[in-house]
């Protein structure tokens, strides 16, 4: 017995018969494909290089001559505050000295305003270390735990061997530049100098702090440090580290903890001190879209 469906298909196929057309085959259903996965295209970024690194994955989602050799100013204190966290005990008490204080003023950089004679726990000068980027704090912690600057910096070189990485080299615990020549690093290097550093829990609160007060004591006067990274606010962000000198231009490393992921970029060589922000910002927004690609 025949179907309605059937029956009318019939009749149809009867009529094209007599007025002389012929009728296709009743066809398979139609499979329509999948939509391509949607492509998010990298936002436009600035500064003579530029990296972004799923640091949770191992993924590297932007780079932008990313192993390009290049000063990186004050980004340098990443690795100064690295190696303090592992010698130093955090009630340790540094004795600043008048030739820590001159060499900040002499070379031009950011100081944390010690004062010679000042007793600082390291605790606390980590926090003039990487908030106003204190030279300063920089110079005396080396100069301790060296101990003497040279002996510092040959740790800092080793320590970058170790990490593997095989493009950076560093002349002082700083960033200044020196009339000897500057020390350089990558932008890959430096985003995997901060991945190491943001497993220590006391390196990410240091570096996620907007404002620090350091009390005073018999040892010092009252400190007040904001921190220079413009970064701090947005969503899960946790510093890390702003630079400038008329060499490096202005940089930044930055990081933050989104949906389970930890993403970590740097850029080098911007001429926009502001811009490198925004850069960093839409980056880090940017990041959750490529991922879920």
């Amino acid at each position: 017995m025949f179907s309605r469906k059937h029956f009318s298909a019939m009749l149809i196929a009867a009529f094209a018969l007599l007025i002389g057309i012929s009728t296709p085959a009743l066809a398979e259903p139609v499979a329509f494909a999948a939509a391509p996965a949607r492509v998010v295209a990298a936002p436009p970024v600035y500064g003579n290089a530029d990296y972004l690194l799923d640091a949770t994955s191992g993924k590297e989602l932007l780079a932008k001559n990313a192993g390009e050799r290049m000063p990186i100013a004050s980004i340098t204190k990443v690795m100064t505050a690295y190696i303090v966290l592992k010698e130093a005990k955090l009630t340790d008490k540094v004795t600043v000295k008048a030739q820590d204080v001159q060499y900040a003023n002499d070379g031009g950089g950011t100081t944390a305003d010690l004062r010679g004679g000042d007793r600082v726990p390291v605790g606390d000068l980590l926090y003039g270390l990487m908030l106003p980027s204190g030279a300063d704090a920089a110079h005396a912690l080396a100069r301790t735990y060296g101990p003497g600057v040279d002996a510092f910096v040959a740790k800092m070189n080793a320590t970058a061997k170790q990490l593997g990485l095989n493009d950076t080299h560093y002349v002082n615990p700083d960033g200044l530049p020196t009339p000897h020549g500057d020390g350089y690093s990558t932008a890959r290097d430096q985003a995997r100098l901060a991945a190491a550093a943001l497993s220590d829990p006391t390196f990410r609160k240091v570096t996620s702090t907007r404002h620090y007060t350091a009390p005073a004591t018999g040892d010092h006067p009252e400190y007040n440090w904001t921190n220079t990274n413009e970064m701090l606010g947005q969503p899960g962000a946790i510093g890390v580290k702003t630079g400038f000198t008329q060499a490096a231009g202005f940089c930044l490393t930055f990081a933050a903890d989104r949906d389970g992921h930890r993403f970590i970029g740097v850029i080098l060589g911007e001429e926009n001190s502001g811009r490198r922000f925004d850069t960093a910002e839409t980056l880090l927004d940017w990041a959750g879209d490529a991922r879920a690609r």
